[in-house]
Formats: C-alpha cells, structure tokens, sequence
C-alpha cells in the first residue's frame, strides 16, 4: 500500500494516529480541511473561507457543551434560547438556513425549524475529534440548507496499531462553582493491525445558570443528559476499510426559561431531546484515475423531540413528541484526472418518515387525556435525492475551483387541514472561486456560491404555537435561493498567519411568516408561512494566529455582519452584532496558560419581529466584554484544568438569547489516562 495513500485514507476518515493531525492553535490556516471541497486540501490551498477547532483546543478550554466550542470559532455567532439549545450563526444565517453535519452525514431532516434551534446541543462535545465550517458555500458540496455555509463534526475515531494489540483509556471529571456542572465521561480504545474499536460514555448533571451581577440564578434552566458512542473500524484489506459506528444522545427536562419567566408558563420544556445515529461506511481505494478512491455511507437517523408545557393556573397540561426516521445513502469517488486536476462526484439520497402527536391531559381531578393532532402531519415523508460533481484544478501560480448539483425532492403530507399534498420542488445550483497565488506568503481568491434551500415539512404542516406566535400550515412554497460573493486575501509566514474576507450574499424567495390580520388562536397572533421576501447580508470577517515566541501564541478574529430585508425595508432579523475575540497562549513544557478576551457590541438595528421577541431588550441587546482564564498542567498519565470564566462578573447574553450566560464562576477537570 502506498504510505501517501494510507495518510490520505486515514485523514479523511479520521483514523489518524494521536498527533500527526494536531495543532496547538486553533485558526492557523494550514492545516488540512475537508468539509469545503468534500476531499482532503490544505486550507492555504482553499478559494473559500473556512474556520476550523481541533480536540486539543476543545481539551484546553472544557467547553460545557458542543455549540459553547463554537464560540472559540471566527466567523461564528452562538445565540443560546436556552441552556440546553444553542444555535450556530453562519453569515448572518442560522436554523435550517444553514447546514450541520456528522462525520459526512446530514443533522438537518424535514422538521429542522428557521430560526435559532437547539439540534447541534444533541452532539456529545467528549465525541467531538475536529470541528470545520465553510462559509457562504456548501449546497453545491452538501445539498440543500447550506445558504449561510456547512458546519461538519468529526467524531473520535480509533487507531491502528501495526506492531501490536493495545488497550487505552481514560477517565474525565469536571465539577463548575455553584452545581452548574458535574460531568463524567470515560472511554476505552482497542488498537490492533486490522481492528480497531473506540466506545465513550458521558454523564452531565447541568445545574441552573447563574448569571452575573444582578441576574443570579436563572431558575429553572439545568438538565440532565447521558451519551454513548461507539466506532469500530476495520481493514478488509490493504485498500478497503469498514466503519461502523454510533451516537447516541438522551436529554432530560430541559427547561425554556424565558417561556416560563415571560409567558405565563408553570412548566415549559423538551423531555426527551434525543437523537441516535447508526452508520456504516465503506472506503476503497483504487488507484485508478477516475475512481481513485471510493465512499460508501448507509446511515440510520433517529430523532425524538418531546415538548411538555402548562400555563399558570391552568390544569391543562400538553405532552407533544416528534419522531423523524432518517435514511441515508451516500456514494462518492475521487478522481485524479491529471497532475493538475482532481474531482469529487457522486450521489446522495435522504428519506425522512416523520411523527408527530399531541396529548392534552387535564391534571386536575379525572387526569383525562385526549389525543390531538401534533404540531406535524402524522406520517409525513419527506425525500432527497441530489447528483453532484466537483471540480479542482491547480496550476500553482493559479488555482480554479467549481462544481455543479441538481437536487430534487418528494413531499407528502396527508392531513385534515391541508388535505393531500405533494410536492416535488427541484434545484439547481453551482459555484466557481479563483484563487491566484501571488507566491507563498500571499494568496488572493474570489468565488461565487449559489444556495438553496427546499420548503420542508415544517414549512408546509405545522399547527400549533411555536415561539410567540401560532402557525398554520401552508400547501404551496418553492425553495429559497442564495447567491454568495466574496473576496479575500490569506496570509502564509513563518510564524504569522491569516484570512481577510468580505462578501455579500442576495437572498431570494425567502419563505416568511405572514400576519393574518385580526385572527388569534389561543391568545396568539396567527401566521402563515409564503414565498414573499427579498434581502442581503453584507460584512466581513479576519482572523490572523502569530507565533510571538516559542511558548507564545496570539490568536485573534472579528466578524461584522450587516443584514437587510429590501422588500419590508427594514434590518434583517436576528443579525448578529460586531464581534471578536483575542485569546493569548503560554505553553512551557506540561504546562498550558490562556487569557481570553470575548466582546460583541450593541445590536440595536431590530426588524419588527426582533422587536417583537420577548428574548430581546427593548431597544436592543446591550454590548459587552468578557475575560477568561484557563490553565492545566499534566503530570504523567493525569492532566488537571482549572478556568475562571467571566472574571469581571460581566451580566450579559447573546443578541437573540432567551437566557443569559453565565456569571463569574470557575470549574475544575482532571483528566486520568491508562
């Protein structure tokens, strides 16, 4: 087997041996990513703007959950509507208007609502290996939902050991001042020539968030959660690798506090939050020109939201659950097709069955229950089929990038209030970015993305009250658009790198939620979701990693974003404010000491429905600025970490949140390994 082949196999599927894919920094751009172009290219090499975290930074800092590692990404805005969500925003995007995906496979299904949701708090951060984003492109790569970019996680994945069988494991605790945290996780690892096995279990008790200064606890907004996953991998042959693997994520309780402390609940919470992944896949390598290397992925994705809520005063209490059964396919190959010229083409295809139900239970006096239409059309299915092809050509002084999908759908809904509807919306979509290579210190490039993304059975079938509002469902929308255009410049010294880009993305056919005049159910504003709307996002990004001395590191990003709704003429909705962070890193043998600066800005530019939003102060949120200290040392097999977070006690949230983030407060890791 050629070693050039077996590093590339092992990379893009994340084989890999502990520390020959490490970094110690967290934007240093050359390192080698995969989520952009779908294949293993150095991030120097790429024509498009790309964020990335890898497991040591994730150890460093022990972020409590997946979406809380974001905001150590540039280029990304975490809004938190409760303790137990998290949403990432992409280029001003967030919700099913941007793309999430594991170790190659969709997150987003046909229920994946707009706006802020809480569906990547569902990925166990101990599984994480490697966190990629591609920014403004991605549905020519990945398909629809992609319009703000594509956010991958690359789990943990076990390692060969080609001399002998080995066992390894370790054990984590981590305890957070004032029982906001106690987490548990252990894992164990098999090494061997041919098999290979990883399996973790975590256990987290989430205590209620207590704010800083004068916001102190925020009752009720703690939870409990456990995980288990497990990878197996194997080499059939010298060229052929087997993966199987799964994920499994169980919240309990999870509590919406501003529901409960701004709209008149006594109880308003998901319970369960669930989500369980079972994948095989399948890597051949050919060494054939057109077929160089070939994927195969058969997946299995199950997801279970139940949402439980009760007024004050009221004895009606509602049990809602959501049950989405994905199936997916994937089939793609590289291609070499000259010394200057490679490919990646091939065929997905995704089948959701959707379930949904609704019981309302009078819990005074005969407990009665009565089963109801659920917020989705029972039995709901949803398909996805796409073709893409990939292209990449170099010719060292310039670089041409480009591809092409065509993307079509099945939607079918039976239900008493919108009858039979089927719907079978199609895409098209391209992109193309040049990247000229001034030498190799300094790098420019331009792309162009188009984006979609197709109406889903959230669009078209809910009923029933989501935010502050009541929705009806709606049996005609066809796909919202994307075009993305950008321009920036990549940095490559010795021991100072970095990225500059600014873009602007139209947006077309953005399916919105309209007001229907004077009629209310329940108390609430009644809308419908149509086609109506046009807007933009503007802004620009930098981010820049200097090497100041040996055990000095500097990282540093911003981000401003600008968003307009041309046909409302008003601001975008929920349009993150300027933003940034500057972290500083020691390191002197065991030892690791980081100082961290976070700040965003006022964000009082409010369309209607940000005004509207009881999760946004009257006027706007306010800005703020944030210091943290982190530090660890480790001493043969066992690493301790310490962190004061928030040290100035700043009381603050993220623009958009339904709950503020935490106040000064301090945790404590130790990490044993065997």
């Amino acid at each position: 087997m050629k070693t050039s082949f077996l590093a590339l196999l092992l990379l893009s599927t994340g084989f890999l041996a502990k520390g020959q894919a490490d970094s110690t920094t967290v934007i240093s751009i050359q390192e080698v990513v995969v989520t952009s172009q779908r294949n293993p290219q150095e991030s120097i090499n790429i024509p498009y703007s790309v964020s990335f975290l890898n497991r040591k930074s994730l150890d460093n800092f022990s972020p409590r959950t997946t979406p809380e590692a974001l905001m150590n990404m540039n280029g990304l805005f975490v809004q938190k509507t409760n303790h137990g969500g998290g949403s990432p925003f992409i280029r001003g995007l967030t919700g099913n208007q941007t793309l999430i995906l594991i170790d190659g496979i969709r997150l987003n299904n046909s229920i994946y609502r707009y706006g802020p949701n809480q569906y990547l708090n569902t990925i166990d951060a101990f599984a994480v290996d490697r966190i990629e984003v591609a920014k403004g492109t991605g549905s020519v790569q990945y398909g629809t939902d992609a319009m703000g970019g594509a956010l991958q996680i690359f789990t943990k994945s076990p390692v060969f050991n080609l001399e002998k069988s080995t066992f390894r494991g370790r054990v984590f605790g981590k305890y957070m001042s004032g029982n906001m945290e106690k987490t548990g996780h252990s894992e164990l690892e098999y090494s061997s020539k041919k098999y290979a096995a990883l399996i973790g279990a975590t256990y987290r008790d989430f205590g209620d968030i207590i704010g800083g200064k004068a916001t102190g606890k925020q009752s009720p907004s703690g939870y409990n959660e456990y995980a288990f996953d497990a990878k197996i991998t194997t080499a059939l042959k010298d060229n052929i690798q087997l993966t199987l693997a799964n994920q499994f994520n169980r919240q309990l309780h999870v509590p919406l506090y501003h529901k409960v402390m701004l709209e008149n609940y006594l109880l308003n919470e998901f319970d369960p939050q669930q989500r369980m992944l079972t994948y095989a896949r399948l890597n051949i390598q050919q060494n054939e020109k057109l077929f160089n290397q070939l994927r195969v992925i058969a997946s299995w994705q199950n997801n279970i939201e139940g949402r439980v809520s009760q007024k004050n005063g009221s004895s009606l209490m509602i049990r809602e659950r959501d049950r989405v059964n994905t199936f997916g396919f994937t089939f793609d190959f590289d291609s070499e097709l000259s010394s200057v010229w490679t490919a990646n083409s091939g065929i997905e295809i995704y089948h959701d069955q959707v379930g949904s139900s609704r019981t309302e239970i009078n819990t005074f006096g005969t407990g009665l229950a009565v089963n109801k239409r659920g917020l989705y059309p029972d039995n709901s299915k949803y398909g996805n089929y796409s073709i893409f092809t990939l292209h990449h050509l170099d010719f060292g002084k310039w670089v041409l990038d480009g591809g092409i999908r065509f993307n079509s759908f099945s939607i079918n809904i039976t239900d008493n209030t919108l009858g039979k509807v089927s719907l079978s919306p199609e895409a098209l979509v391209f992109n193309t970015a040049l990247m000229y290579n001034i030498n190799r210190k300094h790098h420019v490039y331009g792309t162009f993305s188009s984006g979609f993304r197709a109406p889903n059975i959230d669009d078209l079938g809910t009923l029933g009250i989501v935010d502050f509002r009541y929705e009806v469902p709606t049996s005609d929308l066809s796909p919202e658009k994307s075009q993305n255009y950008e321009l920036g410049y990549k940095l490559n010294l010795h021991k100072l790198s970095g990225t500059v880009a600014f873009y602007r993305m139209n947006l077309s056919d953005l399916i919105t939620r309209i007001k229907e005049d004077g009629r209310f159910i329940d108390g609430y504003q009644v809308y419908k979701k149509e086609n109506t709307e046009e807007a933009f996002i503007q802004g620009f990004e930098a981010s820049f990693y200097w090497k100041a001395l040996d055990q000095l590191e500097i990282n540093s990003g911003i981000s401003y974003t600008y968003g307009q709704n041309i046909t409302k003429n008003e601001p975008l909705r929920r349009i993150p404010p300027f933003n940034g962070r500057l972290a500083c890193t020691y390191r002197f043998r065991q030892l690791f000491a980081s100082a961290e600066f976070l700040f965003a800005s006022k964000q009082d530019r409010l369309a209607s429905g940000d005004i509207s939003d009881n999760r946004i102060p009257q006027g706007g949120t306010p800005g703020w600025q944030v210091i943290n200290l982190f530090a660890g040392y480790q001493f043969a097999s066992v690493k301790l970490n310490a962190g004061i977070q928030n040290i100035f006690n700043e009381d603050y949230r993220t623009h958009g949140s339904g709950i503020n983030n935490v106040g000064r407060s301090a945790f404590l890791s130790i990490d044993y390994s065997f």
